[in-house]
C-alpha cells in the first residue's frame, strides 16, 4: 500500500523543541489539508483532550529561533502569525485525528505515528551500536583506538555552523 505521505516528508517535519519531538500546527495543518485556523479550532474547542505534554504554545524566543531556521514569516500584508504557534507531541498528534474527524486526517495519521516510531527505532539502534562500541573497545587493546574513535566519530551528526549573510569589506592599508 502506498503511503499518502511520505514518511520522509514527515520525518523532516518533527522538531525537537524543550526536549521533546513534537511538530508545529502549521506543518500538522499543511499534512492534514486544513487551514491552521482550522486545526487551532478544533484543538480549542476540545482543549480538554490536549495536556500540557499533549501540546504547548511556543515563547516568543522560540518562535523566533525557529522562524531564523526555517524562513516561515511571508513578505506580503496579512499573511504572517498573529499569534505563536502551538506544537504538538506524538501523544498530541494522535489526539488530533479525533477532533479533526475527517477520512484524510485518520489516514494522514497513521503515516504520522510511522514517522516517530522510526526515529524512536533510529535513536535505539544508536544507542545498542555505541554500546556495543563500548564493550568491543574494552576487549581490544590500544591499537584499536583509533578506529573507534573514527566510529564515533562517524555517529556523531555533523553541527550545522551557520553563515553570516552580507558583504564583507576588505581592510584597506
Amino acid at each position: 500500500m502506498k503511503a499518502l505521505i511520505p514518511v520522509e516528508m514527515i520525518e523532516q517535519k518533527i522538531l525537537m523543541i524543550r526536549g521533546e519531538k513534537v511538530m508545529l500546527d502549521a506543518d500538522l495543518a499543511e499534512l492534514y489539508g486544513v487551514p491552521v485556523r482550522v486545526l487551532n479550532q478544533a484543538v480549542k474547542r476540545n482543549i480538554d483532550r490536549f495536556p500540557g505534554d499533549f501540546m504547548f504554545q511556543l515563547s516568543k524566543e522560540e518562535d523566533d529561533s525557529l522562524r531564523s531556521q526555517i524562513v516561515t514569516l511571508k513578505k506580503r500584508r496579512g499573511e504572517h502569525r498573529k499569534y505563536l504557534p502551538y506544537v504538538f507531541t506524538e501523544q498530541g498528534v494522535a489526539m488530533l485525528s479525533s477532533v479533526l474527524n475527517s477520512e484524510r486526517a485518520v489516514k494522514v495519521n497513521i503515516e504520522i505515528m510511522r514517522a516517530f516510531v522510526s526515529l524512536r527505532q533510529m535513536i535505539a539502534s544508536n544507542v545498542e551500536l555505541a554500546r556495543k562500541l563500548d564493550a568491543m573497545e574494552k576487549k581490544y587493546d590500544a591499537q584499536f583506538k583509533t578506529v573507534f574513535d573514527a566510529i564515533r566519530q562517524l555517529m556523531t551528526p555533523p553541527e550545522t555552523k551557520k553563515k553570516k549573510i552580507g558583504f564583507r569589506r576588505e581592510k584597506e592599508n
